[in-house]
């Protein structure tokens, strides 16, 4: 089963971001950084989500992104699905912390449970279909909106979604041009999906 190996940014100063990402989020290896100017306006296409236990945990790593130079696209709040907000790190990276409980069952932890790679695609079903010949297993699917991949050993797990769905859901425009500052790194790589998203080797993909 082909899973995601790495997730590598592009950004314009690694050490910054890999400062944010450390003390907003306490990420280390998980999420890869890259050295790049490429041209990219507007929404990227893709999100990053940190699943969390409860609502405490969601509030702990959203202030601590803002304290560490994050902009607020959707404060903390109650939603029907649970509980999460999001916000922009200063690499132009959207994150959303959520959590399905609506209720605090325990002290505040900041742990992550697991981290999604959320990318917004034009066709939901001819994506899916797509990654399923490239060799990944599907653990849930609701029809044309929304795919979630298995994660497999890897780090992340991958998710499709609606292009302007995912913008609406996370507070921008989904009006966007130029690189998606993106590359997964996996088994079944290279190639790029029928959104522009690149994946390349994972013996290619950068050393932590």
């Amino acid at each position: 089963m082909t899973f995601i190996d790495a997730v590598t940014l592009d950004v314009a100063d690694p050490t910054a971001a890999q400062h944010f990402c450390t003390t907003a989020f306490g990420l280390d290896t998980q999420i890869r950084l890259r050295a790049s100017e490429a041209p990219s306006t507007g929404f990227r296409g893709f999100t990053l989500t940190l699943t969390v236990s409860q609502p405490a945990d969601v509030r702990a790593l959203v202030d601590s992104a803002l304290e560490a130079g994050a902009t607020s696209l959707k404060p903390a709040t109650k939603s029907l699905w649970g509980y999460g907000g999001v916000v922009r790190a200063p690499d132009g990276t959207i994150w959303k912390v959520a959590t399905s409980a609506k209720k605090d069952t325990g002290p505040t932890t900041r742990k992550i449970d697991e981290i999604v790679l959320l990318l917004g695609v034009t066709d939901v079903i001819a994506s899916k279909r797509f990654y399923v010949e490239h060799g990944l297993a599907v653990g849930k699917s609701f029809g044309r909106v929304y795919v979630e991949f298995a994660a497999g050993e890897g780090p992340v797990k991958l998710a499709l979604y609606r292009r302007r769905a995912l913008a609406k859901d996370v507070g921008v425009s989904a009006d966007g041009s130029g690189s998606h500052r993106l590359t997964i790194g996996g088994e079944a790589g290279p190639f790029t999906d029928p959104d522009g998203f690149a994946w390349e080797a994972a013996s290619l993909t950068p050393a932590p």
